[in-house]
C-alpha cells in the first residue's frame, strides 16, 4: 500500500463565491466544482480548497472543518480504523469515506481523489 497523500482541507466561509475569487484572483487557483448550496471548490492542480458555504440555519461556525487523504485502497483502512469510517452518501464527486481522528477531526478517505474526473491527478 503507498503512502496516502493530503489532497484535500475544507473550510466554512461565510461568502464561498468571494473566498473562491479571491484564491483564484490571488494565487492563479481553479475553481473546478459548484455545488447547489452555493460551495465552491478550488484547486492548484495538487491540493483542492473546499469552501463550504456557510447555511444561516445551520449549526457549524465558520473556519477549518475537515482534511482529506487520498489513498490506493480504502478497505485497509475500514479495518484499521476506529470508530469505522462511514459512507459518505449523495452524489458528491469526492471523498468515499469519512473518519474521525483521536481528537475528533474529522478527515476523508477517498481512493478515486479530490478532483472531478479527468482533472489529471499526479
Amino acid at each position: 500500500m503507498s503512502r496516502p497523500r493530503l489532497r484535500h482541507i475544507a473550510f466554512v466561509v461565510r461568502d464561498a463565491k468571494e473566498m473562491a475569487a479571491f484564491y483564484t484572483s490571488r494565487f492563479g487557483m481553479e475553481l473546478f466544482h459548484t455545488d447547489p448550496d452555493g460551495s465552491h471548490f478550488v484547486t492548484d492542480g495538487y491540493i483542492n480548497l473546499a469552501l463550504i458555504q456557510q447555511r444561516l440555519d445551520g449549526d457549524v461556525p465558520t473556519g477549518f472543518n475537515h482534511f482529506g487523504f487520498q489513498v490506493s485502497s480504502v478497505e485497509p483502512y475500514l479495518e484499521t480504523l476506529e470508530p469505522r469510517p462511514a459512507l459518505r452518501g449523495g452524489d458528491r464527486p469526492f471523498a468515499e469515506y469519512r473518519a474521525i481522528d483521536p481528537e475528533g477531526n474529522w478527515f476523508d478517505l477517498s481512493a478515486h481523489g479530490f478532483l472531478p474526473p479527468g482533472a489529471g491527478e499526479n
